[in-house]
């Protein structure tokens, strides 16, 4: 298939369905038909304000699908790879017990599982495999929950998609299990160049064994869908077959698998009616319907969401993938569409797509909004509309009626952990965090917001604005930074650039824009893009306002603690209770805290560390992860190294040197283009050319080998 604007927006309406399917079904995950009838009724529409839990979740469905795809970009872009080389992207961005997986338990958990395995040396696919951990366990359903990705790259090949699909899906699974991921897979590539179900269907159980049980069930869903014309009897059927009496486990492939068929052919290739069904149906409900979700999203475009209910607006294209690059938390549909579609693109020699010059907010995808929203919803509408773009075709359309100075005249985007989680509770906080919420900012002091902002011809007065900024503050309140003072003319265009200087290292929670009406005003603004350029210039430290630890001493207001929920911890100790900004410990092998984000490419890091005791340490730099990282590094060993993490660790370049524990060392990491250079006590230099698989961009962290080490400040420039 053309890699064009259908394919495309396919794409985008695909990653739609994944998280409105997974928005929706999340609230009564595993409950049982009966449950939910008696409960809820048939499921027409999101019901998590009648459950009392928050709509957008971090979900494993979401961050493992978006993440485990990323195998595609670190390792070259191969239709090829294999599973081992997927299992070390797990290693990569999974952290233990924090993100990504359900953490039940070796044996019980199919996920935990697989990780401990390749945590303890067992490369995939034996990590997943029936021979290495059963066919109870291996046969759960997380293989299918992970695999739209996969099949969005192969538009039109489901060949292609389903022997790239076994070799995600045997990281962690086997048998039957391989085989529903294969199916799924191979559906949704199929259905960007067709739409009839039956031909969908058929076409992947044609690519899995005849004798297997997916394929079985199969045939069987579509039988009874022939004879009995009714969806709530074929279920009845289904769980008298193959329900969770059959098949235990904590969440099997084959009642569930089952249930995505029945969606799939009783909706008709509607969403309204597929997810009612799917969802109504009961059990994995979250998984199944985020995997029918994307089937019929890529099947129907867009205009799979219109008419009847609004599925789009509620979401407002908002994603969460929390992982050990948590600069990529924050993200959105729009972003992680065009991810897939340049792995796409790249897959086939081709050019990636850079929106409007590689803007973070370009509005390209019709109806998207990125996550932009505002509180005043009754004077302010934020929509999508195919105007008022000189980069590109769309834009956002800000239309404000009757602000006056006393309104809430402000639209914004998250740009961190969201204001609003912090105030969950009970049971919503509960369902938010049960997947850990780690995130890195996606802007910092020194970076430069440029936007391109049009008035419109009809405004009958200029329109003054600002860009701005908030920052958790003191006692973690919210604290507003601006940008000079606009004046926008009806019909004029304006590009602003703002550099960000933001003092005692609050980390950056929101960009906007404030209208400063000076009487009532109504009219519209146009946001072409926003941009985040060029790498930062800060000081990472304990913010003057918080004050340093004292047994004993209460405070009416507990101190800040979002400067250090900016940083992603992968490591055993880090405390709030210490003198010093940065103490951290790892008590077996390495361990790391990072920040920073994937478009940091050439900088310097630098530090000054102490040592209480440690086989290795330093400061770290274009860090994409546990495993991929350039560091400097003093050990226990007397050794100054430049190491590369790579799938392992790779001394660069190693001298002798020094070293003595409990004593300062004035560590600097440049890294610029290929060339990585190390200072300690600015004399001892160590350089290296990295010409074999460079890393060329990523944040930052520190790194301690079985032990500690501390400091009060991180500086990059």
């Amino acid at each position: 298939m053309d890699l064009n604007k259908t394919y495309q927006e396919k794409v985008y309406a695909g990653v739609l369905g994944k998280v409105i399917g997974v928005y929706l079904g999340r609230p009564f995950e595993q409950w049982s038909h009966q449950l939910i009838m008696e409960k809820l009724g048939p499921i027409q529409y999101y019901v998590s304000k009648k459950l009392n839990k928050p709509l957008i979740v971090t979900d494993d469905d979401i961050t493992g699908t978006f993440t485990f795809l990323r195998a595609l970009k670190d390792y070259g872009y191969n239709y090829d790879i294999s599973s081992e080389k997927i299992g070390q992207t797990w290693l990569n961005y999974i952290i233990e017990k924090e993100t990504i997986l359900w953490w039940g338990g070796v044996g019980n958990s199919t996920e935990h599982t697989a990780f401990q395995n390749l945590k303890n040396g067992i490369s995939a696919p034996q990590s997943g495999s029936i021979e290495t951990n059963g066919s109870l366990i291996a046969e759960q359903i997380g293989a299918q929950i992970f695999i739209d990705g996969w099949a969005m790259v192969c538009p039109g090949d489901p060949e292609k998609a389903s022997n790239l699909a076994a070799r995600a899906a045997k990281v962690s699974h086997d048998g039957e299990a391989v085989y529903g991921a294969q199916v799924i897979a191979s559906i949704e590539a199929l259905a960007f160049v067709e739409s009839d179900i039956d031909k969908l269907i058929n076409t992947a159980k044609g690519l899995i064994p005849n004798n297997s049980n997916i394929y079985k069930l199969i045939n069987d869903v579509q039988d009874w869908h022939y004879k009995d014309r009714d969806w709530l009897i074929s279920r009845e059927k289904i769980e008298a077959k193959y329900g969770y009496d059959k098949y235990p486990g904590e969440c099997h492939i084959v009642p569930n698998h089952a249930l995505i068929i029945l969606g799939l052919l009783y909706g008709d290739g509607d969403f309204q009616k597929s997810m009612m069904i799917v969802n109504t149906s009961g059990w994995d409900t979250d998984c199944n319907a985020a995997n029918l979700g994307c089937i019929i999203g890529i099947r129907n475009g867009l205009k799979a969401f219109e008419g009847g209910q609004k599925w789009r607006e509620p979401v407002n294209d908002i994603m969460y993938c929390p992982t050990a690059n948590g600069g990529e938390t924050i993200t959105d549909a729009v972003r992680e569409s065009y991810k897939i579609i340049n792995i796409a693109k790249k897959l086939q020699g081709q050019n990636e797509l850079k929106p409007k010059n590689s803007a973070r907010y370009h509005f390209e995808m019709p109806g998207s909004v990125q996550g932009w929203l505002t509180k005043n919803k009754d004077q302010i509408k934020l929509t999508n509309v195919n105007e008022y773009s000189d980069l590109g075709e769309r834009s956002l359309k800000i239309e404000f009626n009757n602000l006056t100075n006393k309104s809430d005249n402000e639209i914004f985007v998250s740009t961190f952990f969201p204001d609003e989680l912090r105030e969950l509770k009970g049971e919503a906080k509960k369902t938010f965090f049960y997947y850990n919420f780690l995130c890195c900012p996606i802007v910092y002091s020194g970076q430069v917001i440029e936007a391109f902002i049009s008035g419109d011809p009809n405004n009958k007065v200029p329109v003054k604005l600002k860009l701005f900024v908030k920052t958790y503050g003191e006692n973690d309140k919210l604290e507003t930074y601006f940008s000079d003072l606009k004046v926008l003319n009806s019909n004029e265009k304006m590009k602003l650039e703002w550099k960000l200087m933001i003092k005692n290292c609050d980390p950056i929670v929101q960009i906007g824009i404030k209208i400063f009406p000076e009487d009532y005003i109504s009219g519209k603004l146009y946001l072409d893009y926003l941009k985040i350029k060029g790498n930062p210039k800060t000081v990472f430290r304990r913010p003057d306002h918080v004050p340093i630890f004292e047994r004993g001493k209460v405070y009416d207001i507990s101190p800040a603690e979002m400067w250090r929920n900016s940083w992603v911890k992968a490591t055993d100790h880090w405390e709030n209770r210490f003198k010093q900004s940065f103490r951290i410990t790892n008590n077996k092998k390495r361990g790391m805290i990072i920040t920073g984000t994937s478009e940091w490419k050439d900088y310097t890091v630098s530090s000054k560390l102490n040592f209480f005791l440690a086989d290795s340490g330093g400061i770290a730099a274009r860090v994409q992860g546990l495993e991929r990282y350039y560091g400097l590094e003093l050990t226990r060993f007397k050794k100054l190294r430049l190491i590369k993490m790579l799938d392992g660790l790779k001394i660069l370049k190693e001298v002798d040197f020094d070293f003595e524990f409990n004593k300062n060392f004035l560590f600097s990491l440049s890294v610029k283009n290929n060339i990585i250079s190390g200072k300690v006590n600015e004399k001892f230099k160590i350089d290296y050319t990295d010409m074999s698989d460079p890393l060329d961009c990523g944040g930052i962290g520190l790194v301690v080998e079985s032990g500690t080490l501390f400091t009060n400040e991180i500086i990059v420039n």
